[in-house]
């Protein structure tokens, strides 16, 4: 009987269907016990109340928009390259070297680094392309 396990990329995977929850919950950090009266997370209208956040907590929401955006298609490729039979060592390495980035990427936004952001978004995108061709031959 084979033995069947998670590789490294498909825990990236994991990882990165996290990251929208962990951008959204540094939107709404600190606001959790505050009265909706004093400006406090409103968890009967959340996308209101988010949408009228500003400075950093609006671009750690908009983080998690894009995070949401480039999931599918980094999902895709894993699968995709795995189902080609891509060399698993390089795949696990492009799929960690992908989620760095997101994470990288996330910090430049929050941190309004907005031209350092975009170069961090190509490269991700740029290694997502990358795990996509990965196991074409």
């Amino acid at each position: 009987m084979q033995t069947v396990h998670f590789t490294a990329a498909y825990w990236c995977l994991l990882i990165a269907a996290i990251l929208p929850i962990a951008c959204a919950g540094v939107a709404k950090g600190g606001m959790f016990g505050k009265p909706r009266r004093d400006v406090g997370y409103d968890n009967d209208n959340p996308r209101a109340w988010l949408a009228r956040q500003k400075d950093w907590r609006a671009r750690a929401n908009a983080a998690q928009a894009n995070i949401f955006e480039a999931l599918p298609f980094f999902m895709a490729a894993v699968v995709i390259a795995h189902q080609l039979g891509a060399n698993q060592g390089r795949l696990d390495v492009l799929a960690f070297l992908f989620v760095v980035l997101r994470i990288l990427y996330v910090m430049m936004y929050v941190g309004g680094m907005s031209n350092a952001r975009s170069v961090v978004w190509t490269a991700a995108f740029v290694v997502n392309v990358a795990i996509l061709f990965l196991g074409y031959r």
